[in-house]
């Protein structure tokens, strides 16, 4: 099982300089002044907390490795079980992917063609939840980073963007990608549009039957869309086979996309989540909340974000982890996963594949076996078997916490947010409302006045046949079956 924070090997193994500066990230709270950030493009935040301030789109991306005491193991190679070279990632990504994959540096610059794009709905907005918190009770604050005004109304875009700004520039033809609940999909197809891509994508079976609209989405972009697992792929057939009615998984989606782009010169491999390179891009979403926090006088005292590959967390969290190494804050850091896919919590840190067929490196990751396919529950974004390589690795430092919550405490939440600040939540980051109310009601019952920061990663307009299973008294929680995971974690590989 995955070790607790403070009994991790990991960080009983540090240095006693090492040790000393990883314990900052589980120092006692202090507050304390942001360190000033890197070049920004400065513009008005629309509907943000501090109306009228000046918040900024990043002019760079921050890599959470460069601050590591302890840097993160080394991806595999799937046969040679050695450490994969840059080469061996050229049949499926560009080579500005590949350097951003393996970089070390602490900031990476962004394209000024993807800041143009970006300017289409960023700076999005931070919000205090005060209706939210009358409704609760609480002396907490409640903030939430909302990245649901997005084209494709989630955080996704801001990795397809560039992830297709990239392949284009290195004059790559076709894209083919896997998505959950589709908003990495419409994401990507979206992004695609913009650079003369064309686009395919598998779907998870389960969500592409619940969700016939992100479909609908795609295909407007001009996407290609199969059902997963689908009879276009060998890794398809053979699920198939064994399984007709398979509701799918991300890992069998990653398998029929990655077996694409490595057979086809023309086409290359984009990720939604779990690659170092996204979730670097996705440090906007943190480095823009840090400055309009800071533009408020606030700093959290805990950071909630849900989890499935990891990228909507680590995009939110890991600027607040590095001014935490810095000793400017001292926040706790809290993922929110579903009792059905429980990845941090259940888990074992191994090496993995990030996909069902073995086609991928080896990953060192918090993993549930890549044969494990979890139930349909709603939240189809978080149906994933593995965890981010550098999210397991900080989870294993001790830099963070991990939690799960069954789906109906989720839906619940989602509805006490949804009828006192407006917006309906997207199925994932209901667990990251769901632990926000947990901790606003721990204040409440310790009068503690605490700052909570969470992450909106989307709305839920296309999820709305969830919101009715649950209104109507039909959803039911589901959790992973014990044998079931015994059978997965025994096919992990032993390296």
């Amino acid at each position: 099982m995955a070790a607790a924070a403070s009994t991790s090997p990991l960080r009983a193994s540090l240095p006693q300089g090492l040790e000393q500066r990883a314990s900052l990230l589980s120092a006692p709270k202090q507050r304390a002044a942001v360190n000033g950030r890197r070049g920004c493009l400065s513009f008005t935040a629309r509907a943000s907390s501090n109306s009228g301030a000046k918040v900024s789109i990043p002019k760079q991306w921050y890599n959470l490795v460069a601050d590591l005491p302890v840097k993160p193991p080394p991806p595999l190679h799937p046969q040679t079980h050695q450490p994969l070279s840059p080469g061996d990632l050229s049949p499926l990504f560009p080579d500005e992917l590949i350097r951003q994959e393996v970089t070390d540096e602490r900031f990476v610059d962004i394209p000024e063609e993807v800041i143009d794009v970006y300017k289409l709905w960023r700076p999005t907005p931070l919000i205090r939840a005060r209706r939210l918190e009358k409704l609760l009770g609480t002396p907490a604050k409640i903030y939430y980073k909302y990245e649901g005004t997005s084209p494709a109304g989630s955080h996704k875009p801001n990795t397809a963007v560039p992830q297709a700004w990239y392949n284009a520039a290195a004059g790559v033809k076709n894209v083919v990608t896997e998505t959950g609940a589709g908003q990495w999909g419409s994401a990507l197809s979206f992004a695609s549009s913009l650079f003369g891509l064309n686009c395919e994508v598998w779907q998870v079976r389960a969500s592409f039957d619940q969700k016939p609209y992100r479909r609908l989405m795609m295909e407007t972009w001009g996407a290609k869309v199969h059902a997963s697992p689908s009879p276009a792929t060998e890794a398809g057939r053979r699920i198939l086979a064994a399984d007709p009615a398979s509701p799918g998984s991300l890992g069998i989606a990653i398998s029929e996309a990655v077996e694409v782009a490595a057979t086809d010169a023309d086409t290359k491999y984009c990720l939604g989540s779990v690659l170092n390179h996204v979730l670097l891009h996705q440090t906007v979403i943190g480095e823009e909340c840090l400055e309009q926090l800071a533009a408020i006088g606030e700093t959290p005292d805990v950071v909630i974000g849900c989890t499935g590959g990891g990228s909507n967390f680590g995009g939110l969290a890991f600027p607040f982890m590095r001014e935490k190494l810095r000793g400017n804050m001292s926040p706790e850091f809290r993922a929110v996963e579903p009792a059905a896919c429980p990845t941090l919590t259940k888990g074992v840190y191994a090496y993995d594949f990030g996909d069902t067929a073995g086609l991928t490196p080896l990953m060192k990751m918090h993993t549930l076996g890549h044969d494990f396919v979890p139930d349909p529950i709603h939240a189809g974004g978080l149906r994933y078997h593995g965890m981010a390589p550098l999210i397991s690795h900080v989870y294993e430092l001790g830099f963070m916490d991990a939690i799960s919550i069954q789906q109906t405490e989720c839906f619940q939440a989602a509805l006490q947010f949804a009828r006192t600040e407006g917006i309906i939540p997207a199925p994932e980051p209901t667990h990251a409302i769901a632990a926000a109310i947990r901790e606003a009601l721990e204040c409440k019952r310790t009068g503690e006045e605490k700052v909570i920061l969470m992450a909106m990663c989307g709305h839920g307009h296309f999820d709305l046949a969830a919101y009715e299973k649950y209104l109507k008294g039909d959803m039911v929680d589901l959790s992973h079956s014990e044998e079931k995971l015994e059978a997965s974690l025994a096919a992990v590989p032993k390296i």
